[in-house]
């Protein structure tokens, strides 16, 4: 009996993000975007039957697991993120937008690999070699064993894997390498998940750690199609004002290590360097008294960071007065307000109030609830809060003071940078830090109470 005849089936998919649909349309109703519709054509035949079986399976504790252990990449902070360093065969996705310094710091990271021994391909699609060539020279990241190619063609970037045999792959970046053998332009749908899953499928099978570069839209999401980070082994997110020199990389997805992990470093003219200290950048003046402040400690997977928490109310001529937030979420700054007004009599109906942070800090967790608080309360009273005060807790719609995790961690933050009294909420296992008095809050009224004793 002749086999099945396959059939022909047409469909529409959008070029922006993905999405499919078996007949066009002019706006893509999953992204929004007009236009982005391109007509694609499938085969469809009948189910894969199985075939001859050419590697068994094996117990798992026969497994050696000594080959997946991380290697140090040198930069402390990366490795932070990455949970120990690089793993064997491991695919990293490293997003973030222009300038930010992505390709920057993965020099530093080639660099460094290559001073202990190893060989490191640096592949940019982007730059031609003599940009990235006065990078490196300008950065101190010169060395023998770091090879670089500029290339934008797929088979040409995998003939360069095979010519070196590197130690460590960097490819800057999936979005403008384009593969002959794929219909569409760089940056496609089609396109980068070719150029993804030929990277990723080399990167298996020899071994060779890798770090992808992608772009970001305009929401800060990774760029192409969403299987693009379900096919990586972990997701890093490159974060940082530009007229700030502070960065920030986070683990949003990682299959070796922590995804609550914050690499710090500091971008200047001559490179990128970790900080392993970073608390200093988010306080003013530690030791001055000012109205509308009060410090925090935040905590960014395990790592601590003291950040100092900025409000200014004024009297408005509006109708509808404003509230502008930078650093912190406006909504909850609404319910602080709000909690503010219901339990501590605070007039802010005809005030217009800004609330920021120091040194371009992102607080998302309930955690710094009261201290935003106690910094409005103060700009409203126009007294500053005692030297040496840190307030940490949630603070509910019902006026009181919720716990929080990792007290004992913020408290010996406290502790080290030379603050001396802590509002904490109220427990009943406070844990005792030295040179730290904890004055304990129920509620709002008990924390504003404690401020000024």
């Amino acid at each position: 009996m002749p086999p099945a005849a396959k059939k022909q089936r047409t469909s529409h998919t959008c070029s922006a993000c993905g999405w499919s649909t078996g007949k066009w349309v002019g706006r893509c109703t999953q992204c929004g975007e007009w236009g982005t519709l391109t007509e694609t054509s499938a085969v469809s035949g009948p189910r894969t039957t199985a075939t001859t079986l050419t590697t068994p399976a094996t117990p798992i504790s026969h497994i050696d697991a000594h080959i997946t252990q991380a290697r140090p990449t040198g930069i402390d902070e990366f490795d932070r993120v990455l949970g120990g360093g690089l793993v064997p065969g491991a695919v990293i996705l490293l997003a973030g937008e222009p300038g930010v310094g992505k390709s920057t710091l993965l020099l530093d990271v080639a660099a460094t690999t290559a001073r202990s021994g190893r060989t490191v391909l640096y592949v940019t699609a982007e730059e031609s070699a003599g940009q990235v060539r006065l990078r490196a020279e300008r950065i101190g990241a010169l060395d023998d064993n770091l090879y670089l190619a500029s290339e934008v063609d797929l088979g040409q970037v995998l003939a360069h894997v095979n010519a070196v045999t590197p130690d460590l792959l960097i490819v800057d970046s999936v979005q403008t390498i384009a593969s002959t053998q794929v219909d569409g332009a760089a940056g496609g749908v089609a396109q980068v998940k070719e150029v993804a899953s030929a990277v990723i499928s080399v990167a298996k099978e020899r071994a060779i750690p890798t770090i992808v570069v992608g772009h970001v839209t305009k929401d800060g999401s990774v760029a192409g199609p969403r299987t693009l980070e379900h096919l990586v082994d972990v997701v890093c997110q490159f974060e940082g004002d530009r007229h700030s020199r502070l960065r920030m990389v986070r683990a949003v997805k990682n299959r070796y290590g922590p995804t609550d992990e914050v690499g710090c470093f500091d971008l200047s003219e001559t490179g990128i360097v970790g900080l392993a200290d970073p608390s200093g950048l988010f306080l003013s003046q530690v030791n001055m008294l000012v109205a509308g402040t009060c410090i925090t400690v935040t905590l960014e997977g395990r790592r601590p960071l003291a950040l100092e928490v900025q409000s200014l109310v004024v009297p408005s001529p509006l109708t509808n007065p404003r509230r502008t937030t930078s650093g912190v979420d406006s909504s909850r700054l609404a319910m602080i307000l709000a909690v503010a007004h219901r339990h501590l009599g605070a007039r802010l109906m005809d005030a217009d109030i800004y609330v920021s942070t120091v040194g371009g800090a992102k607080m998302t967790e309930p955690a710094v609830d009261l201290a935003m608080l106690l910094a409005t309360m103060s700009a409203v009273e126009d007294r500053p809060l005692p030297v040496g005060t840190i307030a940490l807790g949630e603070v509910g719609l019902a006026g009181e003071i919720r716990s929080v995790t990792g007290l004992a961690r913020r408290l010996q933050e406290a502790a080290r940078l030379g603050f001396t009294r802590a509002i904490i909420p109220a427990s009943t296992n406070t844990p005792a830090v030295a040179g730290i008095t904890t004055l304990e809050a129920t509620t709002v009224r008990d924390a504003l109470a404690h401020a000024y004793e």
